[in-house]
């Protein structure tokens, strides 16, 4: 069985930083892109960042860029997010998600991804 398993998630203050991190059970995405989105109560789940199989490309929605920095260790078949100067709107659950096929660009809507983890807790306090 393929999992994603995220960690990392916490209750901050604002301005605090955060790192969460996805490992993969049951096979490895070294050869897909693989991204983060986030979902907050009563809204939809929305893309947060994505970044390339080799690492070698990321992109972010505006909300974070400056802020948030994605990036993947191959060695250890695992995906950061770095997440600095957090903000209130910034809570919400963060998932996990490993691209449902290769793409030639990097996937940043929902139905582009296949094997999303369970979810980690981020709490933003003003």
């Amino acid at each position: 069985q393929v999992q994603l398993v995220e960690s990392g998630g916490g209750y901050v203050q604002s301005g605090d930083s955060l790192r969460l991190s996805c490992t993969p059970s049951g096979r490895t995405f070294t050869s897909f892109a693989m991204g983060w989105f986030r979902q907050a109560p009563g809204k939809e789940r929305e893309f947060v960042s994505a970044i390339s199989w080799n690492g070698g490309s990321t992109e972010y929605a505006d909300s974070v860029k400056g802020r948030f920095t994605i990036s993947r260790d191959h060695a250890k078949f695992t995906i950061y997010l770095q997440m600095n100067s957090l903000k209130p709107e910034d809570t919400a659950v963060y998932y996990c998600a490993a691209a449902a096929r290769y793409y030639n660009f990097l996937p940043q809507r929902v139905e582009e991804y296949y094997y999303w983890g369970q979810g980690t807790q981020v709490t933003v306090s003003s």
